[in-house]
């Protein structure tokens, strides 16, 4: 099957119900994607699909063949992706890391949805990734830092 990653083809053979997650990491070497739970519960997983935060470990690869999959290690290439990571590392996000390729995702979705979200909607956007460090509000911080910076942006 074809899958268009991070704007490039790749031509996977793997069974139509592999999960995406680990077609991603397995068979392409694309780590930055991580397994936390398996059940799309912690959001560790998190990757776009046609610009949908989606939970790779539940999702078969074959369902994402007709689109295009966004995954963490393209951000920095992405103006909203790069300017949420600026802002987690601004705000001094990250404990232990493992969830955070999850969380940029989810924010960065969120941020192309609604670039002025209050905390309300933060916190409803990035409900489905859990931190076991607990830095959910500096995450929020960093949200708020990054559409700050997005709105600076448009106005520039």
């Amino acid at each position: 099957m074809k899958l268009t990653i991070n704007g490039k083809d790749h031509e996977i053979d793997a069974p139509p119900d592999m999960p995406l997650l680990w077609v991603l990491r397995d068979l392409l070497g694309m780590t930055g994607t991580k397994f936390g739970c398996g059940l799309a519960q912690c959001g560790a997983c998190t990757v776009h699909l046609n610009g949908a935060p989606v939970r790779a470990c539940v999702t078969p690869a074959a369902a994402a063949s007709s689109g295009t999959i966004s995954t963490i290690e393209a951000m920095a290439a992405d103006p909203v992706g790069r300017i949420v990571q600026q802002a987690w590392i601004e705000a001094d996000v990250v404990q232990c890391g493992y969830c955070q390729s999850g969380q940029v995702m989810a924010a960065t979705a969120l941020l192309r949805e609604n670039a002025r979200p209050t905390d309300a909607e933060i916190d409803a956007a990035m409900s489905g990734n859990l931190c076991r460090c607990g830095t959910y509000q500096r995450v929020r911080g960093a949200i708020h830092l990054a559409a700050g910076k997005l709105s600076k942006e448009d106005a520039a």
